[in-house]
């Protein structure tokens, strides 16, 4: 008979396992697309007759181009070749309307040679804002000295007079073209319908043709890319780049960009949607499958962990063997990194995990402090629990290992801080603390997991430590490793993935060191676990 709580666990997994599959079988329905089989509904591709095409690109301030005029053509590629890919850059003129914090569009028109678009019934076209609108980023100043860069006090000055809260338009410096190049025939009476909406049909003789599909490539167009646009710019740079793609690339691509679309439809920023373009952007389909199959069961042993964690602190009655002062910088740490984030205006898909992270932490020093709020009013009264001989003697050691520490750990941290104040720039002095302390988590972080080993050293002992929530953070740890190489992050962030590789692999030494340890007599057994091995230490081993 199941208990109640591994029933729950394999009920989640076995959810988790019909999600990834299907999932695949989802995928698997976007990347392959069944071809028509008969001469009946069949709808050929208008690029297998070989048309002579031409490629341009206009510029203009109106959403819906009516006619002609008020239109600047930015690029003209004669003898288009739908397989050749090419890159080039133009410069294209800001109208005085864009300057004055208002909008451009790029029309895209692939039409046949020698005649112009909108003379052209079988051309096709797209429409595709050249400008964002975004917050500013805060300038960052010497918070000594009170300079900042020349530069930046150049762009404050010919910016457009708004508030500093106020969202402005932003040149979007990068446009990716793609047309679909598969000569597919497609069923008429199952078309996908991703594709159907970029498909134009036209009729020659008795059979059905679609033209070109031509797409925008938007995952491209990245935060870190974009240029405010000043009052004083008359011309800003437009690199055009096209290449081919094939239709399950495409089909997928278009499923990708629906899916950032609606994120932003549901009240998330341009910042907050970039995190999730940087996910797919030059990147491989095969790599793109791997990374969804490893994120998949990096979530599930996340959520394992979380719920042995919880249930392991919900019964802790006794902190005989843990450490208290690596519980009290595990909060420490999560809330300043929490902090960090949200003064980065990180978005909202790693703020809020990290915000749940830090009310967990807080939620275990209450645990192991053995607090008690009581409310007077509007008041709060904070009483704290008395600690058994046992506990005290883990203070002892937790106390020890921490003066240990802190003749290495203080002088760092105090240099490192003192430095960035010197030769970097911040915001505030707000961001220059806040920067100064996740510096010190990422860089010394590891030093605070010592006197947790510290206390199992002296008491011979691990059966205390939560290790089913440890098992699944290693698992997760190791994935970090591995992508540590692959994901762009900073270079603190990639070292501090390595740092618990090394603490852990200590944390399994101890392991094995108290079962080759355990066979002795019990009166040799160490205090205050002076006990035969019961239950919970023959899992151990």
């Amino acid at each position: 008979m199941w208990s109640g709580r591994s029933s729950f666990t394999s009920l989640v997994v076995g959810v988790f396992v019909v999600y990834v599959v299907h999932t695949c079988w989802v995928m698997y329905g976007i990347v392959y697309t069944r071809p028509c089989s008969g001469d009946a509904n069949c709808i050929q591709p208008y690029l297998a007759r070989r048309p002579k095409l031409q490629l341009s690109v206009y510029t203009t301030t109106r959403s819906h181009l009516g006619t002609e005029n008020n239109i600047d053509l930015v690029l003209n590629v004669e003898d288009f070749d739908v397989e050749s890919k090419f890159e080039r850059t133009v410069n294209v003129s800001v109208p005085k309307k864009t300057r004055n914090n208002g909008t451009l569009y790029a029309y895209i028109f692939l039409h046949h040679a020698g005649v112009l678009p909108w003379h052209d019934g079988k051309q096709v076209h797209l429409v595709s804002p050249l400008t964002t609108y975004m917050v500013p980023k805060p300038e960052e100043i010497n918070l000594l000295t009170g300079e900042s860069d020349a530069q930046q006090q150049l762009e404050a000055e010919k910016k457009p007079t708004s508030a500093l809260d106020e969202p402005v338009s932003h040149w979007r410096p990068r446009l990716a073209l793609n047309v679909m190049a598969d000569n597919f025939v497609f069923d008429g009476s199952s078309l996908p319908a991703d594709v159907h909406r970029y498909m134009k049909m036209i009729q020659l003789g008795k059979t059905v043709h679609y033209l070109p599909i031509l797409f925008i490539d938007q995952l491209s167009n990245r935060v870190k890319d974009l240029m405010v646009i000043n009052r004083s710019t008359t011309e800003l740079p437009l690199t055009v780049s096209y290449d081919k793609v094939s239709l399950g690339r495409l089909r997928f691509w278009i499923h990708m960009q629906d899916a950032v679309y609606s994120l932003q439809q549901f009240g998330f920023s341009e910042k907050d949607a970039d995190e999730v373009k940087g996910i797919f952007v030059d990147t491989n389909l095969y790599f793109l499958a791997l990374t969804f199959f490893v994120a998949a069961f990096h979530l599930l042993f996340d959520f394992l962990a979380f719920k042995n964690d919880i249930s392991f602190w919900k019964k802790k009655k006794s902190m005989i063997g843990m450490s208290t002062k690596a519980v009290l910088w595990r909060c420490f740490s999560t809330v300043v990194i929490f902090l960090f984030l949200l003064d980065e205006q990180t978005s909202l898909l790693v703020l809020v995990p990290a915000g749940v992270g830090a009310a967990i932490e807080l939620w275990k020093v209450k645990k192991a402090l053995k607090m008690t709020i009581l409310w007077r009013g509007l008041i709060p009264e904070f009483q704290f629990g008395t600690y058994s001989e046992s506990e005290r003697k883990t203070e002892e050691y937790d106390t020890q290992a921490m003066k240990y520490l802190s003749y290495l750990l203080y002088p760092l941290c105090v240099g490192g801080a003192v430095y960035s104040l010197l030769n970097i720039k911040y915001k505030s002095w707000y961001s220059w603390l806040i920067n100064s302390f996740v510096n010190g988590v990422y860089a010394f972080g590891f030093l605070f997991m010592l006197p947790q080993l510290f206390v199992n050293y002296k008491l011979k002992s691990v059966a205390h430590l939560p290790w089913k929530a440890f098992t699944y953070k290693a698992f997760n740890t190791f994935i970090d490793d591995v992508f540590a190489f692959i994901i762009t992050m900073p270079t603190s962030h990639r070292l501090a993935c390595f740092r618990d590789d090394v603490v852990f692999l200590v944390y399994l030494y101890q392991r094995w060191a108290e079962c080759h340890w355990r066979p002795r007599s019990p009166q040799h057994w160490p205090h205050p676990l002076n006990q035969p091995p019961g239950p919970l230490k023959m899992t151990l081993c």
